[in-house]
């Protein structure tokens, strides 16, 4: 019999992998099962200790089944092993140990694996060589070697450089869905993804150079790092676009993870799932710091003082309110520094009570006497007066956030009277009737509105009182179990009843977080970063108050109106505010940058750099790994360009093959260059998810953070003119695509 090769030996070793992956799912199941089948009648603990176990059994077999047949990816040769147990590390997906918890495969994001993605020969890191390990399903189908050491050279392996599995993974044909990169990470990517959690970490970065996947691949890091301080809070990705989350949305679960709230800048808000934009110039208005300050004085603006005297009539009484009653309470209520609705509540307690006195006085005044007892009667009797209830709702009226900017849009005169030094052709770029869509650019404006509103019950109340009524109860509840088990002095029924609160409810944190608008999160990773603008800054730091940020983008990259121009102003936006006059609090932050263009090849990268010079953009140089098909341009008059276009889409085809192709035109061409491809070809989409084979027919702006195997860019100069920036536009548009690219000039 002959001598097992080296894939022989990794297929066994392999095949037990896998066999302990199933034994786990397996074992998890049957756990699971027993958990859902426990009977714990009535007992609210019992029923919540369950539903946890059962959670945490949920979330194992999810895990384990994500991974899938992609569980292992690379082997490490360690130098000086303690044992021959210990001379290989297997690297994967996740981590498995056997039964005696030895390891057998360990988690990418451990210490111990970190030599797999930055050992070199120069720097082995105790390390004899890495391997790459090629799988068919769950079947080694061939391996790949890096040796540090001399001594280890022989016929049997290959000697690629690791160049191999990457080369492989940059060339492969999109699938219209982006995939984790955790066996090709290259060391200066690993670097930063394994950075501390603390601070900003700033990632700058041409196009290709693996922003995004190490903006996901940190998510993940950090979620397995610093499990127990993110666990309560949760990470936050942020993205463009909701077709850019479809493009990513696969990568983080292919890692194991679960826990990340994946949100677009159009959906940063509860409720609101906003897509569509504004134009360049009312976008520009929305994003502009200035707007927090109008939204602010628009708040105190419904702070209404009357203008003379009020007669109320209480229970047949007349009482005259001067107006100086009111400004006091509201004063008063003002000075607390609280959200509007919230200190409505005040303003109302101390308006009530200041009439209350009036009342007593004019009472006592006609010899009446009036007690302590009797004035608790006479506030009631205001304060369910009908005229009592009108003055002090015109005062200050509650407001919930949507009709508030509704209204600001909608009344002139209320917008005039706040922005007196605006022109009347900037106060009309706001213009909007009620009940029109909500756009992307108006979700910051909710969001702000929604801070210096606070929360709007419009029950009155009553769900706070039963929300009150219950945690009553379940104090009570926990006081008795206390008692009956003999533990008083131990804990106290409040901490009981809080544990009830939290188990009994089966949200995931990441689906409690979505869905809370004042939640705070443990970090939070900003893909395209460049693009956002100050007011969307701002939604982003109330949501994270520790500014503990990723932030990934390339300012070269930016065409949004309103973004910023420099990393110092993304800084700038992020700092902590104090109040009144005193300065800015700065924040820690640091700036990591990708050089190295692993997706786009050299031809694409030259052009598109020759033009990014020649319109005056600074760009960030990188180096590009891979040769290419040279740029072809394309000159068509325009009364020839619907069948042009169609024509060099089935050029690309037959390029190509089955990967996909993207045709970036200008937003006035979007619908006709869409029905004229799908008369020839069978999957046409616009936005979405691309599948393989697939055209996806798009502007500019939809396809920043997105890749093709074929790029048509349609009319560039058009295409820049859509944007803020026009160069910054086209330069996206250039370097989408992984193999080709095809630029057709209109005539």
């Amino acid at each position: 019999m002959s001598e097992p090769t080296e894939i022989d030996r990794e297929r066994d070793y392999v095949d037990g992998l896998f066999a302990r992956l199933d034994e786990l799912t397996a074992e998890a199941e049957q756990r699971l099962a027993e958990t859902r089948r426990q009977a714990v009648g009535g007992n609210h603990q019992s029923r919540s200790e369950r539903d946890a176990y059962a959670r945490l059994y949920e979330d194992t077999i999810a895990t384990l089944e994500r991974v899938g047949d992609r569980l292992v990816f690379g082997r490490l040769e360690v130098s000086e092993p303690d044992s021959d147990e210990d001379a290989f590390r297997y690297i994967g997906r996740v981590g498995l140990r056997d039964d005696d918890h030895r390891p057998l495969l360990l988690d990418w994001r451990v210490p111990g694996a970190s030599a797999f993605y930055q050992a070199t020969a120069a720097h082995p890191m105790g390390m004899r060589s890495r391997r790459h390990l090629t799988l068919d399903g769950r079947t080694v189908v061939g391996v790949e070697d890096e040796v540090f050491d001399a001594a280890l050279y022989d016929d049997e392996r290959t000697h690629l450089q690791g160049e191999g599995a990457l080369l492989a993974a940059v060339t492969a044909e999109r699938t219209g869905r982006m995939t984790d990169i955790v066996a090709t990470i290259q060391a200066e990517q690993d670097r930063i993804i394994r950075s501390p959690l603390e601070g900003v970490l700033i990632v700058q970065g041409g196009p290709g150079t693996g922003k995004t996947a190490v903006a996901l691949h940190r998510a993940a890091y950090l979620l397995y790092s610093y499990r127990e301080r993110l666990r309560g809070s949760g990470v936050l990705m942020v993205g463009p676009s909701s077709a850019f989350l479809t493009y990513i949305e696969q990568v983080l679960p292919s890692l194991g993870e679960t826990g990340v709230v994946m949100a677009s800048l159009g959906s940063l808000y509860p409720g609101v799932h906003a897509s569509t934009h504004d134009r360049r110039d009312v976008a520009a208005v929305k994003g502009s710091a200035e707007m927090a300050s109008l939204l602010r004085r628009a708040v105190r603006s419904r702070q209404v003082v009357p203008t003379e005297p009020v007669t109320l009539d209480v229970e047949g009484e007349r009482l005259v309110v001067p107006p100086q009653l009111v400004a006091d309470a509201m004063k008063r209520a003002q000075d607390r520094g609280k959200p509007h609705n919230v200190a409505r509540v005040t303003f109302n307690k101390i308006a009530l009570d200041a009439m209350t006195r009036l009342l007593a006085d004019q009472l006592r005044e006609r010899g009446t006497t009036v007690d302590e007892a009797d004035e608790k009667v006479l506030r009631e009797d205001i304060r369910s007066s009908y005229d009592a209830r009108v003055l002090l709702n015109t005062a200050w009226l509650p407001l919930p956030a949507e009709k508030f900017v509704e209204d600001l849009y909608a009344r002139p005169n209320w917008l005039a009277s706040l922005t007196p030094n605006w022109t009347p052709e900037r106060r009309a770029l706001l213009s909007r009737a009620r009940g029109s869509e909500m756009t992307v650019e108006d979700v910051p404006l909710l969001d702000e509105a929604a801070e210096l509103l606070g929360p709007f019950d419009p029950t009155g109340g009553a769900a706070k009182r039963a929300a009150k009524a219950s945690r009553n109860r379940d104090i009570e509840n926990a006081r008795q179990a206390i008692e009956n088990m003999g533990v008083e002095g131990i804990v106290t029924a409040e901490q009981v009843a809080g544990a009830f609160a939290e188990g009994g409810d089966p949200r995931t944190t990441a689906e409690r977080a979505a869905e809370d608008r004042e939640w705070t999160y443990g970090h939070i990773v900003v893909d395209e970063a460049q693009e956002l603008s100050p007011m969307q800054w701002r939604v982003l730091a109330r949501r994270n108050p520790l500014r503990s940020f990723t932030i990934v983008g390339d300012m070269a990259q930016g065409s949004s109106p309103g973004a910023a121009r420099t990393w110092d102003d993304v800084v700038g936006a992020l700092a902590r505010r104090r109040r009144g006059r005193a300065p800015q609090v700065p924040i820690e932050h640091r700036i990591e940058e990708l050089t190295v263009n692993y997706r786009t090849p050299r031809s694409i990268v030259r052009a598109a750099g020759e033009y990014a010079e020649s319109a005056g953009l600074v760009v960030t140089r990188n180096e590009a790994v891979r040769d290419g098909d040279p740029v072809q341009r394309v000159h068509v008059p325009r009364s020839a360009l619907l069948d042009t276009v169609a024509g060099l889409v089935d050029t690309e085809r037959a390029g190509i093959g089955s990967g996909t192709i993207g045709v970036i035109v200008p937003e006035a061409d979007l619908d006709a260059v869409r029905h004229r491809l799908a008369r020839t070809e069978a999957d046409v989409r616009t936005l979405g998810s691309p599948r393989p084979g697939s055209v996806t027919v798009l502007t500019g702006a939809d396809a920043k953070g997105l890749e093709f195997d074929g790029v048509l860019l349609v009319d560039p100069e058009r295409v820049g003119s859509d944007a803020a920036r026009a160069a910054a536009a086209v330069y996206v548009a250039m370097t989408r695509p992984t193999r080709r690219l095809t630029v057709v000039d209109v005539d």
